[in-house]
């Protein structure tokens, strides 16, 4: 079954709590086990990859839960149900969501004031958001992250593709440095579109002493337009020629499957870098992007309150 939404888990987390002190781990095994999720289920992370989902949905259903004063934290890590919780499960709730939450003072409060400094509760549009979506905020925000990731890398390929080709060479210059290839960027912009060896647009060395040499393909073509298996060949035939074992074939558009076969099953060791490739690469070893904008999340530090 899909994982539940941390709305929906409110209930099974407030009952568990009710049967005495319990920890998120364990919580979360005894419901993954009462819910039947796969293993795959359980270990799914978010986007991130910090957090398991499971783990994270029932963080945020005790989260609110506490909010409202339905469960206590009596010690380090441990919940459990306060006496409001029993006796809301006492009356048998179908359901508990933020609806039901909003009928405690506590909550009620919490909801109101937070995001906007203790204003006008409806000027608070961005928690109340948080806490009415099936989602838990590090989701929305991994989800956001997702959006604004995928935009630049459209934003990146259509830049590229509008400029020379001499500019792509330079981009593939800057991201062999970035990722360690080729010694200093002079040196690679010297070897690096120099060859004219046939289907080989440059070499560059693998390490800093030049003790391995990859040879470079780089092919900037519309999206629409695909990289053949021909060409493929056309590469492999000039790395036999040179004697090399080594090659990076670049393209601002996509392999055909043909293309991507051929390449698996060859003797040399070629790589094929499309489009989508070329522009995570570009945003990861920090290629035409820059930092516009940085936000730390921070938790609480539970080390801090230890009372020695």
């Amino acid at each position: 079954m899909p994982i539940p939404d941390y709305q929906t888990l409110m209930l099974p987390v407030l009952r568990l709590a009710a049967e005495g002190e319990t920890r998120v781990p364990h919580a979360a095994d005894k419901l993954a086990d009462a819910l039947h999720l796969t293993d795959t289920e359980r270990e799914e992370l978010l986007p991130s990859g910090r957090q398991r989902i499971f783990h994270n949905r029932i963080h945020w259903a005790k989260f609110y839960l506490s909010k409202a004063g339905l469960i206590d934290s009596p010690t380090r890590g441990k919940f459990v149900a306060s006496e409001a919780g029993l006796a809301l499960l006492s009356n048998k709730p179908v359901k508990i969501n933020v609806e039901t939450l909003k009928t405690y003072p506590a909550f009620l409060d919490f909801y109101s004031k937070s995001g906007n400094s203790g204003t006008n509760p409806d000027e608070a549009p961005a928690t109340k958001a948080a806490a009415a979506s099936d989602i838990t905020p590090e989701e929305q925000i991994d989800a956001a992250y997702g959006v604004l990731h995928a935009a630049l890398k459209a934003d990146l390929l259509q830049r590229t593709l509008a400029q020379s080709p001499a500019f792509f060479e330079r981009v593939i210059v800057d991201l062999l440095v970035s990722m360690g290839y080729g010694g200093s960027h002079d040196q690679a912009a010297l070897q690096l579109g120099k060859s004219g060896d046939g289907g080989v647009d440059g070499v560059i060395d693998e390490d800093r002493l030049g003790l391995d040499r990859i040879y470079i393909q780089a092919k900037r073509y519309a999206a629409h337009v695909g990289v053949g298996r021909p060409e493929i060949q056309g590469f492999v035939g000039s790395l036999v020629g040179l004697g090399a074992n080594k090659g990076v074939f670049v393209t601002t558009s996509t392999f055909s499957s043909p293309a991507v076969e051929y390449a698996r099953h060859l003797p040399q060791r070629v790589i094929l870098i499309d489009g989508e490739r070329l522009a995570e690469l570009m945003v990861e070893h920090g290629v035409g992007v820059r930092v516009s904008r940085t936000v730390a999340v921070k938790r609480l530090d539970e080390d801090f309150f230890i009372d020695e």
